[in-house]
């Protein structure tokens, strides 16, 4: 065989090799470079601090960090379903990735129901983190078939009435929207009657005399513009939801490693990455009501007397879940332990 023919066959056979490897690599090039688009549903109003400044902005650094691997379309306010049914449009896969009120379905979270106990926290990104161990520690059980980025309460609730309350007997007798949680209890333990009713129906409910006040958080004061139809504010602490940011399983398995890394990092640190609903923010906020609503705190003796009603409240219930075989003691004493850590009091615990 002349000397060229073997060059021939050589120079062949290393081009083969490379188209067979080729083969082989340009799949995996593809693949690292197919977007993925994230259908995010959350019941937020669209124009409200929640998406436009919390949201938006998360969708929006996995949107950098993955080089625009990583797109998104919003879908807010009611526009894939109710505000309770939020957590089974993530798992069904009506929506990719989204956040959802757990106490709104009164029962099916029974045990998480402890990150709606009255604690004083006015930073999201605490409660986030307490609420990140206490699923990791405990609270997992009961999110199967679904991938869970962060649990939390929300920036605590206050009580917000058309008449003035000063004391627990103020407060007796009126009716009073909740939102669901341990919420519900407490407003019962005080005296009050709950009503349950869609955020939406609250503005008209206390203008009409319907309802004599809500106990939520000031960011869905404000979103909602119950200022204009509240007199009065008690900067006391009701805790608030339990709340989370969940991803769909299905959705979660077909994503590439490196880009689940960076949903994770980024749907964990949301609040961090944000910059919102921190110590800065709450005070900003509940500053900008004004003259629109009188806040005034209970006195420090009256504080008192309401956090050991609340406190009597908790072991009721950490009762009544031992009954049915949950661990209610051991997950307030862990979350009190969780508090502690990122400086959050929770004075009516009954567990020490």
């Amino acid at each position: 065989m002349s000397y060229i023919m073997k060059k021939v066959r050589i120079f062949s056979f290393v081009m083969a090799l490379l188209v067979v490897a080729g083969l082989c690599v340009v799949p995996q090039t593809f693949a690292k470079e197919k977007t993925y688009n994230i259908r995010f549903s959350t019941w937020h109003v669209p124009a409200g601090a929640d998406v436009k400044k919390l949201w938006i902005p998360m969708l929006e650094e996995m949107k950098k960090r993955s080089d625009g691997r990583l797109t998104y379309t919003m879908y807010a306010g009611g526009a894939l379903g109710k505000g309770p049914d939020h957590y089974d449009i993530v798992k069904t896969g009506l929506s990719d990735m989204g956040y959802a009120t757990l106490s709104w379905t009164p029962g099916r979270f029974p045990l998480t129901d402890v990150l709606s106990s009255p604690i004083v926290c006015p930073s999201k990104a605490k409660a986030a983190e307490a609420g990140r161990a206490m699923h990791d520690k405990m609270l997992n059980s009961e999110f199967k078939g679904i991938k869970v980025l962060h649990i939390n309460n929300c920036v605590m609730a206050h009580l917000w009435t058309t008449k003035k309350v000063e004391s627990m007997e103020d407060i007796k007798g009126m009716k009073i929207r909740s939102p669901g949680g341990l919420q519900t209890r407490a407003i019962e333990a005080l005296g009050a009657t709950p009503v349950f009713m869609p955020l939406g129906d609250v503005y008209l409910s206390m203008e009409t005399g319907v309802i004599d006040g809500v106990v939520t958080c000031p960011a869905l004061v404000k979103a909602f513009k119950l200022y204009e139809v509240a007199k009065y504010g008690v900067p006391t602490s009701f805790g608030c939801v339990s709340e989370g940011l969940f991803v769909n399983e299905r959705f979660w398995k077909k994503l590439p490693d490196d880009l689940k890394e960076i949903v994770e990092d980024v749907g964990r640190n949301a609040y961090k990455i944000a910059g919102i609903f921190d110590e800065h923010w709450y005070a900003d906020t509940m500053e900008s009501f004004g003259n629109d609503i009188e806040i005034k705190a209970l006195s420090d003796e009256e504080q008192a007397r309401w956090d050991t009603t609340l406190g009597k409240m908790l072991a009721n219930w950490a009762t009544e879940m031992e009954g049915k075989g949950l661990e209610a003691n051991k997950a307030l004493s862990l979350f009190k332990g969780e508090l502690n850590k990122v400086g959050v009091s929770f004075n009516s615990c009954p567990v020490k």
